[in-house]
């Protein structure tokens, strides 16, 4: 077990909350994503350095890198190793004290507490004591945050986070299967029935009007439903597409709080 090495599966927008939390405090660690991350708010996660090669983010540094080598030269620059692992092989190699499941995907996705002698989850379908050590709430509300050592996280609603009055109407879904051809960008002012982007041809218009604050990379291939974009109608806080949610700050200092709790039960055995 290495003691300060912490992997993070997932670079999306509240995942990379929980990265910038961790590695303030000097943990290094390694996160894992998919080989065609679907980040929606590509301008706060981590995720885009698989595409880029680099990510920064508040002052913070993420790099690709595609072997153990580059992972520990990463740590030597202070930066953060992003690697497309989404089996988690680097998990055996590193010997992480702890593994954290920061994908949000609402479903297990292979998170077992055999991983690393310290595992956290958030969000529905997990249970703390079977699948993994403590399970972190996501819902927004009064149990934003709360540390769950024996049960489940509350389930999924379906319902977006309530931002000036709006919940779904200011989520971009796909209308189909098919590649996403994005026309406009992250950070521009759209009005309601202004198209965002086309699925295979078919429209998607912002239903309301305010700042496009999330959109998922053009040409990504999306699935019916699938959420490919997020206006919010605070047209005045531009700065909000481009700093980590006060969600994600709350669940990364939460998986914080976690990570120090478990960490200080092993000490003590």
């Amino acid at each position: 077990m290495n003691g300060d090495i912490v992997v993070v599966r997932g670079g999306g927008d509240i995942a990379s909350g929980v990265i910038q939390k961790l590695h303030r405090v000097g943990f290094r660690l390694l996160v894992l994503e998919s080989e065609h991350p679907t980040s929606v708010r590509r301008t706060v996660s981590f995720s885009e350095a698989v595409y880029n090669g680099s990510m920064e983010l508040e002052g913070i540094t993420a790099v690709l890198v595609k072997n153990t080598i580059e992972i520990y030269h990463a740590w030597a620059l202070d930066h953060v190793p992003v690697a497309a692992d989404p089996k988690g092989e680097y998990i055996g190699k590193l010997k992480p004290v702890a593994v954290v499941d920061a994908i949000i995907a609402k479903r297990n996705t292979g998170m077992h507490r055999g991983l690393a002698p310290v595992t956290i989850a958030m969000g529905p379908g997990f249970t703390a004591k079977k699948d993994v050590d403590v399970v972190i709430e996501s819902n927004r509300g009064h149990n934003l945050g709360r540390l769950i050592f024996e049960g489940e996280a509350e389930p999924n609603t379906g319902m977006p986070g309530n931002i000036a009055g709006y919940t779904k109407e200011r989520v971009l879904n796909a209308p189909g299967d098919g590649t996403i051809s994005t026309v406009r960008k992250i950070g521009e002012v759209v009005k309601a029935g202004d198209i965002v982007a086309y699925v295979n041809g078919t429209e998607i218009p912002s239903k309301i009007d305010g700042i496009v604050r999330g959109l998922i990379r053009d040409g990504t291939h999306v699935t019916n439903g699938l959420k490919v974009g997020d206006i919010d109608p605070r047209i005045e806080q531009l700065e909000n597409c481009y700093t980590i949610s006060d969600k994600a700050r709350a669940i990364g200092g939460a998986v914080l709080e976690a990570l120090l709790i478990e960490i200080k039960k092993i000490k003590n055995l």
